[in-house]
């Protein structure tokens, strides 16, 4: 494993190719629970344990069974039902621990079964980790880390926005932007500023 390898995966998951803010992936949840710190946190929170454990898992599935068996064609189909199993999880500890928190999130609770977000870095982690169907050395330890700074710039970016949400509710802003409109601006200019960080070089 290559230290330096480590860094460029959280530099680049987190800031140069952020889930949200540079691939665009997950916006429903983004815009929608993003109105408030703490159920934004939340939500990152969940995003993050089912991308690490996601990519965990797909891992093992992809390394021991389809490729032995030649059955990488099923990958989405594989990948989609390991995320749906931890997002039920989950959506079990919050209903029973905080069911306002619960009642908050609603239906963008279980829609992270579909959320691309989750599904685009198990098929990353396959894409970059692997060649001609073998893994390359460390593939396993990079893939979960992948995982996490995902999950961690997805956090960056949620409370981002609710921090900037909650402060505009603050203010006199015209009917005609106020809620989603605004938010999608909001969006625009804060992925326009994270294309600042495509000048690293590694």
């Amino acid at each position: 494993m290559n230290p330096a390898q480590f860094m460029t995966i959280f530099i680049s998951a987190v800031f140069i190719n952020n889930v949200i803010l540079s691939r665009f992936l997950g916006l429903c949840s983004f815009v929608a629970i993003s109105k408030e710190t703490k159920p934004a946190l939340a939500m990152s929170l969940a995003v993050m344990f089912v991308t690490t454990m996601s990519s965990i898992i797909t891992w093992f599935i992809y390394r021991f069974l389809l490729i032995p068996f030649n059955l990488t064609y099923l990958r989405t189909i594989s990948f989609i039902l390991v995320i749906a199993t931890f997002v039920q999880f989950v959506e079990m500890v919050i209903k029973k621990t905080s069911p306002p928190l619960y009642r908050f999130f609603g239906i963008y609770l279980p829609l992270i079964t579909v959320n691309c977000a989750v599904l685009g870095v198990a098929v990353l982690n396959i894409d970059m980790f692997f060649v001609n169907a073998k893994a390359l050395p460390g593939s396993f330890y990079y893939s979960v880390f992948q995982g996490i700074c995902v999950g961690l710039g997805y956090t960056i970016a949620m409370l981002l926005m609710s921090g900037i949400r909650e402060r505009l509710d603050l203010c006199n802003v015209p009917k005609s932007v106020k809620d989603f409109p605004l938010a999608f601006i909001i969006a625009s200019i804060m992925s326009l500023s994270f294309l600042g960080f495509n000048g690293f070089k590694f």
